[in-house]
């Protein structure tokens, strides 16, 4: 897992967050999805970044209220503003 102070607390780092994977700020390869999870071990949610193979390319830590308030962004996508 990335930096626990890298964490993401807020809904608009979600959402640049998101913004930057699909636009390939990160310069990941053969990104197939985004989720979010639950660590087993300490109970701490994050979101994670797959490839075609279910394999972790990038994670972050995220906030119980970022993991609560924006399971829908993450799900839905970013919704584009006019």
């Amino acid at each position: 897992m990335n930096n626990e102070h890298d964490a993401i607390d807020n809904l608009a780092d979600l959402e640049s967050f998101l913004v930057s994977v699909e636009n390939g700020g990160f310069g990941l390869q053969g990104v197939a999805g985004i989720g979010m999870a639950t660590n087993t071990k300490d109970g701490r949610h994050f979101i994670a970044v797959f490839d075609d193979n279910q394999s972790l390319l990038l994670a972050r830590y995220v906030t119980d209220e970022v993991y609560e308030n924006g399971k829908e962004m993450v799900r839905n996508g970013v919704q584009t503003k006019h």
